[in-house]
């Protein structure tokens, strides 16, 4: 892996507005490349929003060969950098929970969510492959927000030599709070949630990992739904150790710019008994087997 810049961003897509919300990817991109950032990852289905209710899928496209993935892919071109964003895919009819990766020679590939959580399973299929995808700074792995609950991901990913998780969120917390005090206490108690989990894919697998959440309220018109978001972006290094992490206390748009060593995987990764080299996969049937 080579030394780079990572750049997360948390922000707003209102569902139904998804004119709006690829203009504001590309103005997200556009500030992260002239901090510096060689790559650039935005939220869970940033591009079309995400909310419970049947218009997350409205505009649903085709990844790639849609309009969306078109015109970050020239993005990416014009500006000589990789971004990875979240958008409903439409493919023949059948919709996925989608996050795609663009760069300066196009399509690079896409992970869809393979669990689908709360009420998710109305309106998208789980998808069934965890590729690991080969950028000019690195190697890369996506698991989208729920599937960070599951670290037979991540090591998955890890073992087919992903050495960084790039890990896009749209969390909801229910009802939009209007006190500022009750609003930064969801934003620091996701923050700590988030640290828990994702500290520990860093450690298990000698990777980085960078997280990026929603921030906002997404269901803007869609009466009775909550689709409220609190933010947060974070990078752990791999050893575990929190590198950098949103400011912002409230919950409000922001952008994070990270610098990643790229020897601090290799390092890690070659240390006498880390855990990648001396695993013994033959005993692992069980998890492969059914919930007792």
């Amino acid at each position: 892996m080579d030394s780079f810049k990572l750049a997360l961003v948390q922000h707003n897509s209102i569902v139904g507005r998804k004119t709006e919300n690829l203009a504001a990817t590309v103005s997200w991109v556009r500030k992260a490349r002239r901090k510096g950032a060689s790559l650039v990852c935005l939220p869970e289905l940033g591009v079309t929003g995400h909310a419970g209710h049947a218009a997350m899928v409205s505009e649903a496209e085709p990844v790639p060969g849609g309009e969306s993935v078109d015109a970050l892919s020239e993005l990416a071109s014009e500006l000589d950098v990789y971004i990875c964003a979240g958008i409903a895919e439409d493919d023949r009819g059948i919709h996925y929970n989608t996050q795609f990766l663009v760069g300066p020679e196009g399509y690079v590939g896409k992970q869809r969510k393979v669990h689908l959580s709360n009420d998710e399973y109305f309106y998208f299929r789980g998808g069934t492959d965890l590729p690991v995808l080969e950028l000019a700074v690195g190697r890369v792995g996506i698991i989208i927000c729920y599937d960070n609950s599951f670290p037979e991901i991540a090591r998955c990913l890890a073992v087919k030599g992903a050495e960084l998780l790039l890990c896009p969120h749209a969390a909801r917390f229910g009802k939009w709070p209007r006190n500022a005090q009750r609003r930064r206490r969801i934003v620091a108690d996701h923050k700590d949630r988030f640290a828990i989990t994702h500290a520990a894919r860093s450690l298990d697998n000698g990777c980085y990992v960078g997280l990026c959440n929603a921030a906002g309220q997404a269901a803007v018109g869609l009466r009775g739904v909550d689709a409220s978001h609190s933010g947060g972006c974070m990078v752990w290094d791999p050893t575990g150790r929190l590198a950098a992490q949103s400011r912002s206390r409230d919950i409000r748009d922001e952008m994070v710019v990270a610098d990643l060593d790229g020897r601090a995987v290799a390092d890690r990764r070659s240390q006498r008994c880390f855990n990648l080299q001396t695993r013994r996969p033959e005993v692992f049937a069980a998890l492969c087997e059914p919930t007792a």
